[in-house]
Protein backbone atom coordinates (compact mmCIF):
# COMPACT_ATOMS: atom_id res chain seq x y z
CA UNK A 1 0.00 0.00 0.00
CA UNK A 2 1.68 3.19 -0.92
CA UNK A 3 1.12 5.57 1.96
CA UNK A 4 1.81 9.75 2.40
CA UNK A 5 1.14 12.08 0.05
CA UNK A 6 -0.10 10.58 -3.54
CA UNK A 7 -1.25 11.86 -6.92
CA UNK A 8 -2.41 9.41 -9.77
CA UNK A 9 -3.03 11.48 -13.35
CA UNK A 10 -6.22 12.99 -12.12
CA UNK A 11 -5.59 14.20 -8.88
CA UNK A 12 -4.94 17.71 -8.40
CA UNK A 13 -1.61 19.21 -8.46
CA UNK A 14 -0.62 16.17 -10.54
CA UNK A 15 0.92 18.51 -13.50
CA UNK A 16 2.91 20.66 -10.25
CA UNK A 17 4.35 17.25 -8.58
CA UNK A 18 5.46 15.91 -11.35
CA UNK A 19 7.57 18.90 -13.42
CA UNK A 20 10.75 19.74 -12.32
CA UNK A 21 13.12 22.86 -13.62
CA UNK A 22 13.78 21.01 -16.72
CA UNK A 23 10.78 20.88 -18.65
CA UNK A 24 11.92 19.21 -21.90
CA UNK A 25 10.22 15.40 -22.07
CA UNK A 26 8.90 15.64 -18.38
CA UNK A 27 7.97 12.33 -16.58
CA UNK A 28 4.37 11.16 -17.24
CA UNK A 29 4.08 9.34 -14.14
CA UNK A 30 1.05 6.70 -13.23
CA UNK A 31 1.82 7.80 -9.24
CA UNK A 32 3.60 9.64 -7.59
CA UNK A 33 4.39 9.72 -4.40
CA UNK A 34 5.86 12.97 -2.32
CA UNK A 35 8.24 11.71 0.53
CA UNK A 36 8.76 12.90 3.31
CA UNK A 37 10.23 10.14 5.02
CA UNK A 38 13.19 7.16 4.16
CA UNK A 39 9.74 5.11 4.88
CA UNK A 40 8.01 7.13 2.81
CA UNK A 41 10.69 6.05 -0.03
CA UNK A 42 10.69 2.10 1.16
CA UNK A 43 6.64 1.73 1.17
CA UNK A 44 6.74 3.62 -2.85
CA UNK A 45 9.62 0.62 -3.71
CA UNK A 46 8.31 -2.05 -2.45
CA UNK A 47 4.93 -1.22 -4.22
CA UNK A 48 6.49 -0.78 -7.39
CA UNK A 49 7.90 -4.14 -7.38
CA UNK A 50 5.19 -6.08 -5.77
CA UNK A 51 3.58 -4.50 -9.25
CA UNK A 52 6.20 -4.52 -11.81
CA UNK A 53 6.11 -0.40 -11.92
CA UNK A 54 9.80 1.66 -13.27
CA UNK A 55 10.87 3.56 -10.90
CA UNK A 56 12.19 7.30 -10.99
CA UNK A 57 13.38 9.62 -8.75
CA UNK A 58 13.02 13.88 -8.80
CA UNK A 59 14.20 16.26 -6.43
CA UNK A 60 14.04 20.15 -7.92
CA UNK A 61 14.45 18.34 -11.51
CA UNK A 62 17.59 20.39 -12.68
CA UNK A 63 19.49 17.37 -14.16
CA UNK A 64 16.14 15.42 -15.81
CA UNK A 65 17.08 13.08 -18.65
CA UNK A 66 15.35 10.22 -19.34
CA UNK A 67 11.40 10.86 -18.78
CA UNK A 68 9.21 8.39 -17.08
CA UNK A 69 6.38 6.99 -19.33
CA UNK A 70 3.64 5.85 -16.98
CA UNK A 71 5.33 3.60 -13.36
CA UNK A 72 6.05 5.48 -10.60
CA UNK A 73 7.89 8.59 -9.54
CA UNK A 74 9.33 9.70 -6.23
CA UNK A 75 9.50 13.01 -5.79
CA UNK A 76 11.98 14.33 -2.35
CA UNK A 77 11.80 18.18 -2.67
CA UNK A 78 9.90 17.58 1.00
CA UNK A 79 12.37 15.52 2.96
CA UNK A 80 14.47 18.21 2.98
CA UNK A 81 16.35 18.28 6.39
CA UNK A 82 19.75 19.77 6.84
CA UNK A 83 22.10 19.44 10.15
CA UNK A 84 25.25 20.76 10.73
CA UNK A 85 27.52 19.33 12.59
CA UNK A 86 30.21 22.55 13.10
CA UNK A 87 32.79 20.77 15.79
CA UNK A 88 33.58 18.38 12.92
CA UNK A 89 32.88 20.01 9.85
CA UNK A 90 30.23 18.32 8.16
CA UNK A 91 26.58 18.24 7.30
CA UNK A 92 23.41 15.37 7.11
CA UNK A 93 21.62 16.55 3.97
CA UNK A 94 18.27 14.68 3.44
CA UNK A 95 17.33 13.89 -0.59
CA UNK A 96 15.32 16.81 -1.10
CA UNK A 97 17.70 19.68 0.11
CA UNK A 98 18.73 22.75 -2.08
CA UNK A 99 22.37 23.92 -2.36
CA UNK A 100 21.17 27.52 -0.83
CA UNK A 101 19.49 25.47 2.21
CA UNK A 102 22.65 23.39 2.81
CA UNK A 103 24.66 26.49 2.79
CA UNK A 104 22.70 28.59 4.78
CA UNK A 105 22.33 26.01 7.43
CA UNK A 106 26.67 26.36 7.23
CA UNK A 107 27.49 29.68 6.93
CA UNK A 108 26.59 30.85 10.70
CA UNK A 109 29.28 28.54 11.57
CA UNK A 110 31.87 29.87 9.16
CA UNK A 111 31.45 26.95 6.85
CA UNK A 112 30.82 25.96 3.47
CA UNK A 113 29.98 22.97 0.79
CA UNK A 114 31.22 22.46 -2.47
CA UNK A 115 27.62 23.65 -4.06
CA UNK A 116 27.59 24.30 -7.48
CA UNK A 117 27.17 27.69 -9.93
CA UNK A 118 23.44 27.63 -8.97
CA UNK A 119 22.34 27.22 -5.16
CA UNK A 120 18.93 26.20 -6.33
CA UNK A 121 19.93 22.53 -7.61
CA UNK A 122 19.25 19.62 -5.46
CA UNK A 123 22.59 18.82 -3.08
CA UNK A 124 21.96 14.82 -3.66
CA UNK A 125 21.64 14.24 -7.08
CA UNK A 126 24.40 16.97 -7.89
CA UNK A 127 26.61 15.12 -5.52
CA UNK A 128 25.89 11.21 -6.76
CA UNK A 129 26.94 12.51 -10.47
CA UNK A 130 30.20 14.14 -9.74
CA UNK A 131 29.86 17.36 -8.15
CA UNK A 132 31.79 20.28 -9.90
CA UNK A 133 32.05 23.38 -7.71
CA UNK A 134 32.65 26.75 -6.78
CA UNK A 135 36.14 25.90 -4.85
CA UNK A 136 36.39 22.37 -7.04
CA UNK A 137 39.98 23.34 -7.58
CA UNK A 138 40.96 23.60 -4.29
CA UNK A 139 38.64 20.75 -2.77
CA UNK A 140 38.30 18.31 -5.57
CA UNK A 141 34.88 16.63 -6.54
CA UNK A 142 31.58 17.29 -3.92
CA UNK A 143 31.53 13.10 -4.25
CA UNK A 144 35.30 13.21 -3.05
CA UNK A 145 33.83 14.48 0.25
CA UNK A 146 30.77 11.74 0.99
CA UNK A 147 31.31 10.49 4.64
CA UNK A 148 28.16 8.59 4.79
CA UNK A 149 25.04 7.80 2.45
CA UNK A 150 21.88 6.27 3.30
CA UNK A 151 20.16 4.43 0.53
CA UNK A 152 16.75 2.71 -0.02
CA UNK A 153 17.94 -0.49 -2.66
CA UNK A 154 15.52 -2.08 -4.73
CA UNK A 155 14.43 -4.64 -2.19
CA UNK A 156 12.83 -1.85 -0.08
CA UNK A 157 15.67 -2.50 2.23
CA UNK A 158 17.15 1.27 3.68
CA UNK A 159 20.66 0.67 4.35
CA UNK A 160 23.96 2.31 5.35
CA UNK A 161 26.17 2.21 1.51
CA UNK A 162 29.12 2.76 3.69
CA UNK A 163 29.08 -0.79 4.92
CA UNK A 164 29.04 -2.22 1.52
CA UNK A 165 32.12 -0.84 -0.59
CA UNK A 166 30.95 -1.89 -3.62
CA UNK A 167 27.71 0.18 -3.74
CA UNK A 168 29.21 3.03 -1.91
CA UNK A 169 31.59 3.13 -4.55
CA UNK A 170 29.09 3.11 -7.63
CA UNK A 171 26.82 5.90 -5.60
CA UNK A 172 29.53 8.19 -6.12
CA UNK A 173 30.11 9.50 -9.33
CA UNK A 174 27.69 6.46 -10.77
CA UNK A 175 24.49 8.39 -10.38
CA UNK A 176 21.20 7.65 -9.44
CA UNK A 177 21.67 3.66 -11.28
CA UNK A 178 22.17 1.72 -7.74
CA UNK A 179 19.42 2.99 -5.73
CA UNK A 180 17.53 5.67 -4.15
CA UNK A 181 19.77 7.70 -2.18
CA UNK A 182 17.47 9.54 1.20
CA UNK A 183 20.29 11.04 2.80
CA UNK A 184 24.11 12.19 3.05
CA UNK A 185 26.75 13.35 5.18
CA UNK A 186 29.43 15.43 3.69
CA UNK A 187 32.52 17.48 4.42
CA UNK A 188 32.59 21.49 5.23
CA UNK A 189 34.70 23.86 4.52
CA UNK A 190 36.08 26.92 6.99
CA UNK A 191 35.26 29.49 3.22
CA UNK A 192 33.18 32.15 4.87
CA UNK A 193 34.24 34.62 2.05
CA UNK A 194 35.02 34.52 -1.27
CA UNK A 195 36.34 36.77 -3.78
CA UNK A 196 34.09 36.10 -6.96
CA UNK A 197 31.78 37.24 -9.65
CA UNK A 198 31.58 37.99 -13.13
CA UNK A 199 33.35 40.60 -15.81
CA UNK A 200 31.48 40.86 -19.16
CA UNK A 201 32.76 41.32 -22.03
CA UNK A 202 31.66 42.08 -25.90
CA UNK A 203 33.49 39.93 -28.15
CA UNK A 204 32.61 41.70 -31.23
CA UNK A 205 34.98 44.83 -29.62
CA UNK A 206 37.29 42.53 -27.78
CA UNK A 207 37.65 39.08 -29.68
CA UNK A 208 40.49 37.93 -27.69
CA UNK A 209 38.84 37.05 -24.48
CA UNK A 210 38.87 33.35 -24.30
CA UNK A 211 42.66 33.03 -25.55
CA UNK A 212 43.35 35.51 -22.28
CA UNK A 213 41.13 33.42 -20.23
CA UNK A 214 42.89 30.54 -21.16
CA UNK A 215 46.70 31.88 -20.93
CA UNK A 216 45.60 33.27 -17.27
CA UNK A 217 44.31 29.60 -15.70
CA UNK A 218 47.81 28.19 -17.04
CA UNK A 219 49.05 30.61 -14.16
CA UNK A 220 46.89 30.56 -11.35
CA UNK A 221 47.16 28.35 -8.03
CA UNK A 222 44.53 25.98 -7.17
CA UNK A 223 42.48 28.55 -5.27
CA UNK A 224 41.29 30.04 -8.16
CA UNK A 225 37.73 28.44 -9.96
CA UNK A 226 36.82 29.73 -13.13
CA UNK A 227 35.16 29.46 -16.09
CA UNK A 228 33.75 31.23 -19.03
CA UNK A 229 30.36 31.80 -20.41
CA UNK A 230 29.91 32.68 -24.04
CA UNK A 231 26.19 33.83 -25.29
CA UNK A 232 23.79 36.17 -27.45
CA UNK A 233 21.86 39.29 -24.45
CA UNK A 234 19.03 39.84 -26.08
CA UNK A 235 18.21 43.29 -26.63
CA UNK A 236 15.09 43.91 -24.06
CA UNK A 237 14.74 46.15 -20.75
CA UNK A 238 15.50 43.00 -18.78
CA UNK A 239 18.95 43.09 -19.65
CA UNK A 240 21.34 45.61 -18.01
CA UNK A 241 21.98 48.47 -20.87
CA UNK A 242 25.48 47.39 -21.30
CA UNK A 243 24.74 44.28 -22.39
CA UNK A 244 21.81 44.43 -24.49
CA UNK A 245 21.79 42.80 -28.29
CA UNK A 246 25.51 41.61 -27.96
CA UNK A 247 27.22 38.77 -28.16
CA UNK A 248 29.34 38.33 -24.61
CA UNK A 249 32.08 36.06 -22.97
CA UNK A 250 31.26 35.99 -19.67
CA UNK A 251 34.28 35.03 -17.32
CA UNK A 252 32.95 33.80 -14.02
CA UNK A 253 35.85 33.96 -10.94
CA UNK A 254 35.48 32.26 -7.40
CA UNK A 255 38.43 32.57 -5.47
CA UNK A 256 39.14 31.25 -2.01
CA UNK A 257 41.29 34.26 -0.55
CA UNK A 258 43.42 31.54 1.38
CA UNK A 259 46.24 34.14 1.91
CA UNK A 260 46.25 34.83 -1.69
CA UNK A 261 46.32 38.52 -3.20
CA UNK A 262 42.84 37.73 -5.00
CA UNK A 263 42.14 41.33 -6.07
CA UNK A 264 45.63 41.52 -8.24
CA UNK A 265 45.17 38.02 -9.73
CA UNK A 266 41.75 39.57 -11.03
CA UNK A 267 43.62 42.88 -12.19
CA UNK A 268 46.22 40.52 -14.08
CA UNK A 269 42.99 39.44 -16.09
CA UNK A 270 41.25 42.76 -16.67
CA UNK A 271 45.44 43.55 -17.74
CA UNK A 272 45.54 41.69 -20.53
CA UNK A 273 41.63 42.41 -21.64
CA UNK A 274 40.73 46.27 -21.00
CA UNK A 275 37.93 47.39 -18.92
CA UNK A 276 34.74 45.11 -19.54
CA UNK A 277 31.54 46.45 -19.82
CA UNK A 278 29.95 45.10 -16.29
CA UNK A 279 31.98 43.91 -13.74
CA UNK A 280 30.35 42.56 -10.52
CA UNK A 281 34.20 40.79 -8.61
CA UNK A 282 34.48 41.93 -5.44
CA UNK A 283 34.57 39.91 -1.86
CA UNK A 284 31.28 38.20 -0.92
CA UNK A 285 30.41 36.19 1.71
CA UNK A 286 29.69 32.41 0.38
CA UNK A 287 26.02 31.91 1.33
CA UNK A 288 25.66 35.21 -1.67
CA UNK A 289 27.58 32.75 -3.85
CA UNK A 290 24.79 32.42 -6.52
CA UNK A 291 25.49 35.62 -7.85
CA UNK A 292 29.08 34.65 -9.24
CA UNK A 293 27.89 32.87 -12.21
CA UNK A 294 24.58 34.86 -11.94
CA UNK A 295 22.08 31.64 -13.58
CA UNK A 296 18.93 32.18 -14.90
CA UNK A 297 16.13 30.85 -12.05
CA UNK A 298 13.21 30.14 -14.28
CA UNK A 299 12.17 26.54 -15.22
CA UNK A 300 12.60 25.73 -19.17
CA UNK A 301 13.17 23.27 -21.70
CA UNK A 302 16.85 23.23 -22.45
CA UNK A 303 19.54 20.28 -23.82
CA UNK A 304 23.29 20.41 -23.57
CA UNK A 305 25.92 18.01 -24.72
CA UNK A 306 29.27 18.25 -22.84
CA UNK A 307 33.19 17.34 -23.88
CA UNK A 308 36.08 16.87 -20.96
CA UNK A 309 39.02 18.12 -22.86
CA UNK A 310 42.98 17.84 -22.20
CA UNK A 311 43.24 21.35 -23.27
CA UNK A 312 42.11 24.28 -25.18
CA UNK A 313 42.98 24.35 -28.89
CA UNK A 314 43.44 27.91 -29.73
CA UNK A 315 41.72 26.99 -33.09
CA UNK A 316 38.64 25.60 -31.82
CA UNK A 317 38.30 28.49 -29.63
CA UNK A 318 38.38 30.95 -32.74
CA UNK A 319 35.49 28.22 -33.75
CA UNK A 320 32.74 29.54 -30.94
CA UNK A 321 31.71 32.69 -32.27
CA UNK A 322 31.27 31.50 -35.73
CA UNK A 323 29.25 28.38 -35.06
CA UNK A 324 27.46 29.09 -31.83
CA UNK A 325 27.44 32.79 -31.94
CA UNK A 326 24.63 35.29 -32.94
CA UNK A 327 24.40 33.74 -36.96
CA UNK A 328 23.75 30.03 -35.38
CA UNK A 329 20.35 28.40 -35.83
CA UNK A 330 19.00 28.01 -32.62
CA UNK A 331 20.43 30.02 -29.23
CA UNK A 332 23.73 28.29 -27.93
CA UNK A 333 25.29 28.98 -24.67
CA UNK A 334 29.07 27.73 -24.59
CA UNK A 335 30.15 27.18 -21.06
CA UNK A 336 34.11 26.44 -20.27
CA UNK A 337 35.05 25.44 -16.70
CA UNK A 338 39.13 25.41 -15.56
CA UNK A 339 39.80 21.72 -13.64
CA UNK A 340 42.99 19.96 -12.60
CA UNK A 341 44.37 20.61 -9.28
CA UNK A 342 42.19 18.62 -6.37
CA UNK A 343 40.38 17.24 -9.36
CA UNK A 344 42.92 15.99 -10.84
CA UNK A 345 43.86 13.47 -7.45
CA UNK A 346 42.51 10.30 -6.09
CA UNK A 347 40.39 11.01 -3.16
CA UNK A 348 40.90 9.45 0.52
CA UNK A 349 38.47 6.59 -0.64
CA UNK A 350 37.48 5.72 -4.07
CA UNK A 351 34.86 6.11 -6.41
CA UNK A 352 33.41 6.20 -10.09
CA UNK A 353 34.28 9.69 -11.70
CA UNK A 354 36.28 9.09 -14.59
CA UNK A 355 38.80 11.25 -16.34
CA UNK A 356 40.30 13.22 -13.47
CA UNK A 357 43.03 13.99 -16.00
CA UNK A 358 40.98 16.62 -17.88
CA UNK A 359 41.70 19.96 -17.72
CA UNK A 360 38.65 22.15 -19.24
CA UNK A 361 34.96 21.18 -19.62
CA UNK A 362 32.85 22.36 -22.47
CA UNK A 363 29.15 22.32 -22.40
CA UNK A 364 26.84 23.91 -25.32
CA UNK A 365 23.80 24.57 -24.49
CA UNK A 366 20.28 25.81 -25.97
CA UNK A 367 16.70 26.40 -24.79
CA UNK A 368 13.91 24.51 -26.75
CA UNK A 369 12.33 21.31 -27.67
CA UNK A 370 13.85 20.29 -29.93
CA UNK A 371 16.70 17.54 -30.52
CA UNK A 372 19.23 19.73 -31.08
CA UNK A 373 22.20 16.87 -30.85
CA UNK A 374 23.58 17.57 -34.58
CA UNK A 375 23.65 21.18 -33.86
CA UNK A 376 25.68 20.97 -30.68
CA UNK A 377 27.70 17.97 -32.61
CA UNK A 378 28.77 20.46 -35.07
CA UNK A 379 29.81 22.81 -32.29
CA UNK A 380 31.77 20.33 -30.37
CA UNK A 381 33.16 18.69 -33.51
CA UNK A 382 36.18 21.08 -33.50
CA UNK A 383 37.52 19.78 -30.04
CA UNK A 384 37.61 16.16 -31.08
CA UNK A 385 41.45 15.99 -30.90
CA UNK A 386 41.02 17.05 -27.30
CA UNK A 387 38.09 15.23 -26.18
CA UNK A 388 39.26 12.37 -23.39
CA UNK A 389 35.04 11.97 -21.98
CA UNK A 390 32.00 13.72 -21.02
CA UNK A 391 30.46 14.89 -18.00
CA UNK A 392 26.81 13.74 -16.95
CA UNK A 393 25.92 16.25 -14.64
CA UNK A 394 26.29 18.17 -17.66
CA UNK A 395 24.48 16.48 -20.60
CA UNK A 396 21.38 17.27 -20.36
CA UNK A 397 19.23 14.76 -22.56
CA UNK A 398 19.44 11.06 -23.34
CA UNK A 399 22.35 9.47 -24.60
CA UNK A 400 23.43 6.18 -26.07
CA UNK A 401 25.14 3.90 -24.36
CA UNK A 402 28.18 4.50 -26.30
CA UNK A 403 27.91 7.96 -25.20
CA UNK A 404 26.86 7.24 -21.81
CA UNK A 405 30.54 4.82 -21.36
CA UNK A 406 32.74 7.90 -22.31
CA UNK A 407 31.85 9.32 -19.11
CA UNK A 408 33.93 6.80 -16.94
CA UNK A 409 37.06 4.99 -17.39
CA UNK A 410 36.42 1.37 -19.05
CA UNK A 411 37.07 -0.99 -16.16
CA UNK A 412 35.10 1.64 -14.15
CA UNK A 413 31.93 1.09 -16.78
CA UNK A 414 32.33 -2.57 -16.50
CA UNK A 415 32.07 -2.75 -13.09
CA UNK A 416 29.37 -0.07 -12.86
CA UNK A 417 26.99 -2.65 -15.95
CA UNK A 418 27.78 -5.39 -13.18
CA UNK A 419 26.84 -3.85 -10.07
CA UNK A 420 23.32 -1.93 -11.76
CA UNK A 421 22.69 -5.89 -12.47
CA UNK A 422 23.62 -6.61 -8.78
CA UNK A 423 21.79 -3.77 -7.06
CA UNK A 424 18.96 -3.89 -9.62
CA UNK A 425 18.06 -7.36 -11.16
CA UNK A 426 15.01 -6.28 -12.62
CA UNK A 427 15.73 -3.05 -14.18
CA UNK A 428 13.24 -1.50 -12.11
CA UNK A 429 15.26 2.01 -11.76
CA UNK A 430 15.19 4.70 -14.21
CA UNK A 431 18.34 6.97 -13.75
CA UNK A 432 18.55 9.82 -15.11
CA UNK A 433 21.36 8.64 -17.08
CA UNK A 434 20.86 4.76 -17.27
CA UNK A 435 23.78 2.44 -17.13
CA UNK A 436 22.84 -0.73 -19.16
Amino acid sequence: MITGKHWTTDTPGYDEERLGFQRREPHRPAHIVGATTPEDVQRAVRYAGEHGLTIAVKASGHGHGTPLDGGLLITTTRLNRVTVDAQNRTAWVQAGATWQQVIEASAPHGLAPLSGSFPGVTAVPYTLGGGLGLMARRYGFATDHVRRIEVVTLDGELRKAEDDPDLFWALRGGGGNFGIVTAMEIDLFPVPILHGGSLYYDLATTPGVLQAWRDWTRTVPDSVTSAVAVLPFPNIKQIPAALRGKYIAQIQLSIIPDGLDAPALVSNLRGALGEPLVDTVGDLPFSESGRIFDEPGRPDAFSSRNALLSDLDPEALASIPKLAGPGAAVMCVVGIRHLGGALSQKPAVENAIGHRDAQYSLTVLSPGEDDLRAVHDEILAPWSKDAIGRSLNFSMGPLTDDELRYAFEPADHDRLRWLRGVYDPHGLLQANHPIN
